[in-house]
């Protein structure tokens, strides 16, 4: 499967229906949350059949204006929240709340089991009408889910597509992830550190003032909260177009990837370093590597997070002590100067278990190391 979002354009008429839609999905599922917990603390297991009953025969005639939208926005909303607590019975998440409103506000509407067809920038969408999009789509998908962020309406759908193998370059690549540099492979290349929070940290310090200073729920509170999302939303996709090129360029032309398994979770607890680290996106980038490498026919092997891939020298196999501060690893035993990231990345590489030619080898000295 795979799934686009794109921005929608249009009208005040548009957006003032699909905040109606967005609000009726709201509306449901705040309603059968309270009836789920009503009915869990009386003693009764509520389901989603049971929900959308007692909802289209008792509740759903007593408010004429719900005639006048879809009626698939609320069976939809009834099927989130019915996955929602099984998550949260599954110890996956935790106990679903209520919705707010202008907080993720979206809903989903499909075409009564028929297939809806996408092609080129005009879209007709069951009981919404013709729709613009900003790029072509081709696609044919079951369901739709149109959502709101930061004052502008998108698109999201899954559809099916065959994976294309693409033609590769190298068989296998060391990825060494840090904070001074996104990522520096194997093979010498490097590809530097976007941060893209620490850029507009100051603009968005600036807005967050002006915000603080209105008067809450005003005209212009409003205006300035949709400056405010709109702001870290460019912030978002700056960092989310750069682990796309990246994550793209490695599955596309390598046939092996290898990569450390970070804990994450640990390394955010250094306070020094953890405004760097999620500006990375380091979960991100593992995430679009798994389903990238199956799309364009390469593999991903994630390499056990205990490996001393920036301890180990990658000529000779000596293993020392790497504070963070020292960039550059020195091995006393085979006398060989080389860039901490890169040693590290060339580690991972052989650390797959593929023996690396003659060439291999000098082409990684070459590209940052040095005998003394």
């Amino acid at each position: 499967m795979k799934s686009i979002r794109t921005k929608l354009k249009l009208n005040n008429k548009q957006k003032t229906l699909m905040a109606q839609h967005a609000g009726y999905s709201r509306w449901c599922y705040n309603w059968g949350l309270s009836l789920w917990n009503a009915a869990y603390t009386d003693g009764y297991k509520p389901n989603t059949r049971k929900l959308r009953e007692v909802f289209t025969n008792h509740t759903k005639p007593l408010y004429p204006w719900m005639k006048n939208l879809s009626s698939k926005v609320y069976q939809y909303a009834f099927i989130s929240l019915g996955e929602a607590f099984k998550r949260f019975f599954q110890g996956l998440g935790k106990r679903p709340r209520f919705k707010k409103k202008g907080k993720s506000d979206s809903f989903t509407i499909d075409n009564c089991g028929k297939p809806i067809e996408l092609n080129g920038w005009n879209h007709k969408i069951p009981f919404i009408g013709m729709v613009k999009t900003y790029e072509p789509i081709e696609a044919t998908t079951q369901k739709i889910t149109i959502s709101r962020q930061a004052g502008d309406w998108y698109l999201s759908l899954s559809y099916d597509k065959r994976a294309t193998p693409t033609p590769k370059t190298i068989d296998v690549v060391g990825v060494d992830l840090g904070v001074k540099t996104l990522a520096t492979l194997s093979t010498g290349q490097v590809f530097p550190s976007i941060k893209p929070y620490r850029t507009a940290q100051d603009k968005l310090a600036k807005l967050q003032r002006q915000l603080s200073r209105k008067v809450k729920h005003s005209n212009n509170w409003h205006k300035a909260v949709i400056k405010l999302a709109r702001q870290h939303r460019r912030v978002a996709n700056i960092r989310r177009d750069a682990l796309h090129k990246l994550t793209t360029y490695l599955a596309k032309n390598h046939s092996v990837v290898a990569i450390e398994d970070l804990n994450v979770s640990g390394m955010l607890a250094n306070h020094k370093l953890a405004k760097s680290i999620a500006d990375q996106g380091f979960y991100e980038f593992r995430r679009q590597l798994e389903y990238k490498t199956r799309w364009y026919g390469s593999k991903l092997v994630v390499v056990d997070r205990f490996f001393p891939s920036s301890q180990t020298c990658s000529y000779c196999g000596h293993v020392q002590d790497m504070p963070l501060n020292n960039r550059t690893y020195d091995c006393p035993d085979c006398g060989i100067s080389i860039d901490r990231d890169l040693n590290a990345s060339i580690n991972l590489r052989d650390a797959v278990g593929l023996t690396v030619d003659a060439c291999g080898r000098s082409a990684a000295d070459s590209s940052g190391g040095s005998r003394k």
